[in-house]
This record gives structure tokens, sequence and C-alpha cells, in this order.
């Protein structure tokens, strides 16, 4: 049974609410993974794995998306599926596997959360291309595609970039951390997070649609109280700790 339009606005209001909810919330809990994981929140997972496992159903999702609509050819759709794919395939096969981080566990709970978040979004995001968006080829000249294919390709760069500085930080048999230093690391503790919201904002733009903006906002509920806590993490763990630094944004937060 196909949802309708109306059905789908609601849905998609529905998650922007949640959206908006988990960014207060998260201010007040920091998710326990990473730096923060506890084995206080239930069972724990190689972090390796966790991330391929909470990863792959976006990407295998979004494949779908596109074989579904192979038949209809429509270019501008088929690049935006291979942005998103080309996202998820680096956090599914490849991001995970650098990881110096022999030994750490991530809780169970977040592995679910973010397999939950992962399906969700790239549900409506699918079933809108599927169903509701039918782009013309002249769309791919338009600003508002080359502006946000721009974006989304600085924010790509910086969070490789800035991944590949903290992946390097340990070498492969260390488990401790270190204060980053360089690049953008000089103005803010996670550049990273920072590529991140840049490329989903990018995203949005060339899009264009209503779930591409939804992702935004999950990302910037879930990546900006992530940075905060990483900042404060920074702060209480080393003295030495660069006082002028912010947490994502330079000179703001």
């Amino acid at each position: 049974m196909l949802i309708s339009f109306d059905t789908y606005l609601l849905i998609f209001t529905i998650w922007i609410v949640v959206a908006i909810a988990i960014f207060f919330l998260l201010l007040k809990v920091t998710a326990p993974y990473g730096r923060h994981s506890s084995a206080n929140w239930g069972p724990q997972i190689d972090n390796h794995y966790g991330w391929f496992l909470m990863e792959f159903p976006a990407l295998a999702v979004m494949l779908f998306v596109f074989i579904k609509i192979f038949s209809i050819q429509n270019l501008p759709i088929a690049i935006m599926i291979g942005l998103y794919c080309l996202h998820y395939f680096n956090r599914t096969f490849i991001f995970p596997f650098r990881l110096h981080t022999r030994g750490k566990k991530m809780p169970l709970i977040i592995l679910i959360s973010g397999i939950v978040f992962n399906l969700a979004n790239t549900f409506l995001l699918g079933y809108y291309f599927i169903y509701f968006e039918n782009y013309e080829t002249s769309w791919l000249y338009d600003t508002r595609f080359i502006i946000g294919l721009i974006v989304f390709f600085c924010g790509v760069f910086i969070n490789w970039k800035s991944d590949n500085i903290l992946i390097h930080l340990r070498k492969p048999n260390e488990t401790g951390y270190k204060i980053p230093t360089g690049w953008l690391f000089k103005y803010i503790s996670c550049p990273n997070m920072l590529g991140e919201l840049i490329e989903w904002a990018g995203f949005a733009i060339l899009c264009w649609n209503m779930p591409a903006v939804a992702f935004f906002i999950w990302s910037a509920a879930n990546l900006i109280p992530r940075a905060i806590a990483h900042h404060k993490w920074y702060i209480n763990q080393f003295k030495d700790y660069p006082t002028k630094r912010k947490a994502i944004i330079p000179k703001i937060i």
C-alpha cells in the first residue's frame, strides 16, 4: 500500500520534531560511544564491527532505491543517490577498519539507535525519490545543484582529512588520546564533525527537498551536542588544551 503525500508529510513532521527533542536530550545526556563509551549502558560490541553494522543499512536501502528507479533513468536522482552512497560506503567499509582502536567497544544501544536512524532517514529520502520527485535533466545546471555539489564535496574533504589526522594521532598499538593540532584543529575541536555537517548541508541544497533537509537537521541535532561533549572532554582531560578553540564552529560554538 502506497503512502499518500499527506501521510508522508505527517511522518516527516514527526521526524523533525523528534530530531529537535533529541538535540536537547543530547545536550543533557552524552551519547555513550567513542571516548564516552561505558559498560554501564549494557552489552557492548567491538566498535569496528559496530560501525559497520550501524552504517550498512543506509547503504543497502539506498542501493535498493537505485535499483527501484533504474528504469526511470533520472540522472539527477542517480547522482544524488551516488553521493549518498559515497558517504555511507566510506562509513561502512573504509572508516571503521582504519581506526586504531583495538579493544574498544560500542554499546548495543548505540548500534540499535544508529540502525533505526539510518533506516528511517534513508526510507524518507528513498521513498521521496521513488514516488514524489521527478527532476528534469536541467536540474544539473541549476544554481542550487551546482552550489550544493560544491558545498557537499568541501564537507567531504574537511571530514575525510580531519578523520585522517585523528586516526594517525595513534600508532596501531596505541590506545590513549592525544591533542590534535594543526589545520582546522587550530580553531575547533571537531572539524571532522563540521565537515560532515557541511556535507549534508550541501546535499540538502543540491537535492532541494524535504527529506534531505530533514537529514541535515538530524545531522545537526546529533553532531553539535557530540562535538560539545568532545570539546568538554578534551578540556577536562588535558590541562594544556588550547583555550581559544571552540567545539565545532570557529568563534561561535
